[in-house]
């Protein structure tokens, strides 16, 4: 590889043939700009659906999976339910075989605004335990999430949002404020600053995970206890009783509750799935469960797979893109060619002079990638471009496509090396020029 002065020097004479050939270095420029371009837009995307949305312990959450349906329209080999019955995700919750545990919903609640003259508004909510703060790392800028005791007494304290506290109450320390929620009084205990796991791995049932931020967090326990608008997928089977929380009751055959578990070491792990399956023997000894079907215990990473968070024409799109990169490399491939092999004459002066056949390979390898980087730059730009055109579809994730700083060294490294890659060809031909001959024909 050339030291430091001599690929100045390579780079130099590459800016010098750029402007003697100038047609052709823009076309060259533009075939890798238009593959970078295309497929930086589509990995873009890809790499915001597919991100481990809790980097620092997602191999530590997991999502137990077991079956309480009855036999009917049962297939072997069929997958247990996503979600489970409110029964047994209390049952599981109280026996607190994981380091942390969390049930939860998603809900919907009327806030009352009393002070500051806005109508009231109806909330996109989480009901959930008191782990589920601490378990998903949710930053708190005041105050701290409610406790087990809490859930135990039904305690009618809240958590909100930051953007829902900027509403209410100016963006202050509202915490010990009251907040009016389906026409009850609730205090204020903590503000979580701006949190939004990309996907919402927790409750896949909001818009595949790419739904708005949550803003108000609540017991579970206590929206149960004044019958609070749960919403999200419910799976009911059999006969359910008709009280007044109907499906939601405790005793509904009906799975809509979600349930996570912390479980911080593989042995852990091994002892939370004899867990599951003695929990599960037992239900089926006792007549509540009938499928044959094993528990499963996914983590994140698992559990988003197992969900085909990421849409398959993202995934095809993908390799659309790089395909068309290929095409255009290929292209580069043929015009680096005519481009090396026009200067033939000069190669051969340089080579009869004593350059090396190393050192036009070099040349030649850092005029590709000179190219390269002239063209991630153009690249670049239609790649914004594309992923401006992203964010204005009707889809969940189009507010996602944007470029982060990885994407961005994604970008030029693939120009560069994608360049470099077309020009081994060219320069291998060009180097191989044999100086008696072209020095015969001048």
């Amino acid at each position: 590889m050339p030291g430091n002065s001599q690929f100045a020097y390579y780079f130099q004479l590459a800016l010098r043939s750029f402007k003697r050939n100038m047609v052709l270095t823009a076309l060259m420029v533009l075939a890798i700009a238009l593959g970078i371009g295309a497929a930086m837009t589509t990995l873009t995307v890809f790499h915001v659906l597919s991100g481990d949305p809790l980097p620092n312990k997602s191999g530590q959450i997991f999502h137990p999976r077991i079956d309480p349906r009855p036999m009917d329209d049962y297939s072997p080999g069929d997958e247990p339910h996503d979600d489970f019955t409110r029964f047994d995700a209390e049952a599981l919750l109280r026996e607190k075989r994981g380091d942390r545990q969390a049930l939860m919903s998603s809900g919907a609640v009327a806030i009352e605004p009393r002070s500051n003259g806005m109508p009231p508004v109806r909330q996109d909510s989480r009901f959930t335990s008191a782990d589920f703060f601490t378990m998903f790392e949710a930053p708190f800028e005041y105050g701290a999430p409610w406790t087990a005791q809490d859930d135990a007494g039904r305690a009618r304290v809240a958590v909100i949002g930051s953007e829902l506290n900027r509403k209410l109450f100016g963006g202050g320390n509202s915490v010990g404020k009251s907040l009016w929620l389906d026409k009850h009084e609730f205090r204020v205990i903590g503000v979580i600053k701006q949190w939004h796991p990309q996907p919402n791995f927790y409750d896949l049932s909001v818009e595949r995970g790419f739904g708005e931020p949550e803003e108000l967090f609540l017991p579970f326990s206590t929206s149960r206890d004044l019958r609070m608008d749960a919403q999200g997928n419910v799976d009911c089977w059999g006969e359910n009783n008709k009280d007044e929380e109907g499906n939601r009751s405790l005793s509904a055959k009906c799975a809509w509750v979600q349930y996570w578990v912390e479980l911080r070491t593989p042995q852990k792990v091994d002892e939370y799935r004899r867990y599951l399956s003695n929990y599960v023997a037992q239900q089926r000894s006792a007549g509540r469960f009938e499928r044959p079907t094993a528990p499963k215990l996914d983590s994140i990473m698992q559990w988003l797979d197992f969900k085909r968070v990421v849409p398959g024409d993202v995934r095809l799109q993908v390799w659309l893109a790089f395909g068309f990169l290929l095409v255009c490399l290929l292209n580069t491939v043929g015009l680096l060619l005519a481009k090396f092999l026009r200067r033939s004459g000069e190669i051969g002066v340089r080579r009869a002079l004593g350059a090396t056949r190393r050192a036009i390979f070099a040349q030649c390898l850092v005029e590709a990638g000179t190219i390269g980087l002239a063209g991630g730059l153009l690249g670049l730009l239609l790649a914004q471009l594309g992923l401006w055109a992203v964010r204005q579809q009707p889809v969940a994730y189009a507010a996602l496509a944007r470029l982060d700083m990885s994407m961005l060294f994604t970008t030029f490294l693939l120009a560069i090396a994608a360049s470099v890659l077309a020009g081994l060809l060219p320069a291998w031909r060009a180097c191989q020029v044999t100086p008696a001959i072209q020095l015969k024909s001048q």
